[in-house]
């Protein structure tokens, strides 16, 4: 077996991948490793046959894979956390990602490791594999004897350290909300206006009784009650029809309402009374129907933009966007695979289906020009070279250069007929495979020497350096943002939470979807910043 693993390396890499799969999904009190247990695997696979090897083309592939995925999903949030989350927000992300390579800085020079340790050390503890991936790249792109041994100190930190990412981090925030005295539903009904707690959206249909409506268009009295809400049938007059923005309510008029949860407890007792919605149901002209959305012109533009109320007598309700269901709004932008949610006349319902596409095969396809030509621009990026002080020379490589074209390209969204997104199931399927390559070449390039280094004197040491780096920073993290920068402690927790089960387990303390607004505002800058520091890091040191 071992001489047959040896000698086919596409085998053992699939091997090592299948395996890792079932490890990551053990879970030990409700955390588990996930994706990052292949790493591990590839390490034990390393550890029995230094003659297990694949080649470095497999780790680049499933590099850039990875980062053109992350940045491709997450560019629309990335620039938009400069304007709609605020000054805030941004500086403290970029402070906690500034004070985690301080301290690591402190940490190499007090505990006296050498600058490839320190680096896998904050790599592990901030459970960035993508900056291990990055670091790994830039040394392996320099002709230097010591690179060898540099890839070996990178991973043997980061495996040493990785633990302690997640376990340290969710330790200080469990002692952090007896410290600070939380009451999370406090919280949460304080900043329910600014952040869309809700996670259900539904419909309820409302009898309108409230004579302070009555003659008012439905955008004026939305606008008065300052709620996120949409709207449907409306039975007026006798007979169901399409509600509009302009629809002026009258007493017994009967309105279907949709929106979040608590918006919906709010807005009924202001309109008038809970209805029974079959009353809009027993009008069969009308029929409400999902599709998805596969037809590129209307991918990446707004639903005010498409104007279909001049073409159907049709509304859309709501849009599903992988396992989350939003409230179909005037600005929201269509991305290729939303399943939308709409109520239209029986007569429309091909025509909407025909205008939208509603093909689930064409809304899982890669659009293989954009795909391509968008990573090819990113590996054109990462050959530049950029002059840092002291003389140094710096290369975004294959990490960095595909990660900030993927932010653009997803940030366009479209330029004239070529659509630069990814449907959101083939966008998860692409990063998953990605992370997997990756983390398995790496493990199996560095297992053996990883085995050795394990009797090592300075194992305990580093360890040491890992827990401080990950405690310290969160430590003073979570006192700085909740004390100076005054973030809602339901926020900061996601802010804090760089690993998805400690996002699970933020989650799971506050009982509400705030810490995950918070990671959403915090990935993607953590993530370009992770991986910049990294390089910056092991070329200073």
């Amino acid at each position: 077996m071992d001489e047959l693993l040896a000698k086919n390396p596409l085998m053992l890499l699939f091997l090592v991948a299948a395996i890792g799969y079932l490890v990551g999904n053990i879970k030990i009190k409700g955390a588990s490793l996930g994706t990052a247990a292949v790493l591990f695997v590839g390490l034990a696979f390393g550890t029995f046959n230094p003659d297990f090897q694949v080649h470095p083309i497999v780790f680049q592939l499933g590099l850039i894979f990875f980062v053109y995925s992350v940045g491709i999903s997450s560019g629309p949030a990335f620039f938009q956390s400069f304007q709609k989350t605020g000054f805030r927000d941004l500086s403290f992300v970029l402070f906690m990602l500034f004070l985690s390579a301080l301290i690591a800085v402190i940490i190499y020079f007090a505990l006296g490791l050498d600058k490839a340790t320190i680096v896998g050390i904050y790599s592990g503890t901030t459970t960035n594999t993508p900056a291990l991936a990055a670091v790994t790249d830039l040394i392996n792109r320099q002709d230097n004897p010591m690179k060898t041994r540099w890839v070996q100190d990178l991973v043997v930190g980061y495996t040493y350290s990785y633990p302690m990412g997640v376990l340290g981090v969710i330790i200080v925030l469990k002692y952090s909300e007896k410290w600070l005295k939380i009451d999370y539903e406090a919280e949460k009904k304080v900043l329910r206006k600014q952040y869309a707690i809700d996670e259900e959206i539904s419909g309820r249909a409302v009898e309108i009784t409230n004579e302070a409506v009555e003659g008012k268009s439905i955008r004026d009295i939305f606008k008065e009650m300052g709620l996120v809400l949409g709207f449907g049938r409306i039975y007026q007059n006798g007979r169901v029809s399409i509600a509009h923005w302009d629809t002026r309510l009258q007493k017994g008029d009967i309105l279907m309402v949709i929106g979040g949860v608590t918006d919906l407890n709010t807005a009924i007792p202001y309109l008038g009374l809970e209805s029974d919605e079959n009353i809009l149901d027993n009008y069969k002209n009308y029929e409400v129907k999902r599709i998805f959305v596969s037809r590129p012109e209307v991918v990446g533009r707004t639903i005010s933009s498409l104007n279909l109320s001049e073409k159907f007598d049709a509304v859309i309700t709501r849009i599903r966007r992988g396992d989350t269901d939003m409230l179909a709004q005037s600005n929201t932008v269509l991305e290729i695979g939303d399943r939308i949610r709409f109520v239209a006349r029986k007569e429309d319902l091909k025509p909407l289906s025909k205008f939208f596409g509603d093909s689930y095969y064409e809304s899982s396809k890669v659009n293989l020009f954009s795909f391509g030509f968008g990573i090819a621009l990113g590996l054109i990026l990462g050959t530049i070279e950029f002059q840092l002080p002291g003389g140094l020379n710096f290369k975004l490589g294959f990490a960095g250069g595909p990660l900030m074209v993927g932010l653009i390209m997803s940030a366009l969204r479209r330029t004239g007929p070529f659509v630069w997104t990814l449907p959101y199931s083939s966008n998860v399927t692409l990063r998953q495979i990605g992370l997997t390559l990756l983390l398995a070449v790496i493990g199996l390039q560095s297992g053996h020497t990883f085995m050795e280094s394990l009797a090592r004197l300075d194992g305990l040491t580093i360890f040491l350096g890992g827990t401080l780096l990950s405690m310290v920073t969160a430590v003073i993290s979570i006192l700085v943002g909740f004390k100076l920068f005054k973030i809602p402690f339901s926020v900061l927790i996601g802010f804090m939470s760089n690993q998805p089960a400690i996002l699970e387990f933020a989650t799971g303390m506050s009982k509400n979807r705030l810490p995950q607004i918070g990671y959403a505002i915090m990935f993607p800058i953590s993530l370009i910043m992770k991986i910049l520091y990294a390089q910056v890091l092991f070329l200073l040191l």
